[in-house]
């Protein structure tokens, strides 16, 4: 069964939470003392020690091209098509000049060991079913994003399992709206053949590109309504560029 095939990288898995434990105490001190900056460190700090040792344990390789669109510093939301379980991991490993963390459906949230980490890196979870919730999620987003936390959010709120990304929900980019903050379209390809291809954990090459930002203050009505159709074609158009289709 694929289950016992998978339970050595599984245990790999456990095995990098001494990436993240280090930091643990930093961010709930700082967060306990109000200190934003100083949590937005220690997250970072933890982050960018996990995603890149977990991309190398399991033989991963992540090429990012257009690293400089990425700000030196957030708050951004940053906007990807959804391939894998694997994109928390690479995300990790390529966006490493600040701090941000995930709108994630809620599932994640029960993961043993890592659902507590989600949101302790700031991490958002969300009842896709639940429209209340939902928009409850949203304030709670654009909150953060004017306290100076950074977002990733994948519109098409579920994995593809493929490199064929599904429709955007346009939705989601409310939290970038609201707050005025920049958008940071990126494409993905690569990262489902680490498990979702074939049901168990294997190296893979994983290709990211960094679109230019998009910024969001001051955007007329027009403007507003055609954004989720410009960001969805760029990181369409970009996928098919990286899968070679």
């Amino acid at each position: 069964m694929k289950i016992f095939r998978n339970l050595p990288a599984f245990a790999k898995l456990v095995y990098c939470l001494k990436y993240f434990n280090p930091y643990k105490k930093g961010i709930e001190a700082a967060r306990a003392k109000g200190d934003d900056e100083e949590e937005r460190r220690q997250i970072l700090a933890a982050t960018t020690s996990w995603g890149p040792m977990v991309m190398d344990m399991f033989g991963c390789k992540v090429n990012v091209e257009g690293f400089d669109n990425l700000p030196d510093e957030g708050p951004v939301v940053l906007v990807g098509n959804h391939q894998g379980y694997a994109d928390i991991a690479a995300c990790f490993a390529a966006f490493t000049k600040f701090q941000f963390g995930f709108v994630a459906k809620e599932e994640l949230s029960k993961i043993p060991l890592y659902g507590s980490w989600m949101p302790r890196i700031r991490s958002l979870f969300i009842k896709r079913n639940d429209p209340r919730a939902s928009l409850q999620t949203i304030k709670d987003g654009v909150a953060l994003l004017e306290r100076g936390f950074s977002l990733v959010i994948f519109p098409e709120g579920t994995r593809a399992k493929c490199s064929t990304p599904g429709p955007f929900m346009k939705g989601s980019l409310k939290l970038a709206t609201k707050a005025e903050v920049p958008i940071v379209p990126f494409s993905l390809d690569g990262t489902y053949k680490m498990y979702e291809e074939t049901g168990l954990i294997r190296p893979a090459d994983i290709n990211i590109i960094i679109h230019e930002p998009i910024p969001t203050a001051g955007l007329s009505r027009q403007e507003e309504r055609d954004l989720g159709d410009r960001i969805e074609k760029i990181v369409v158009d970009g996928v098919r560029r990286l899968a070679g289709s």
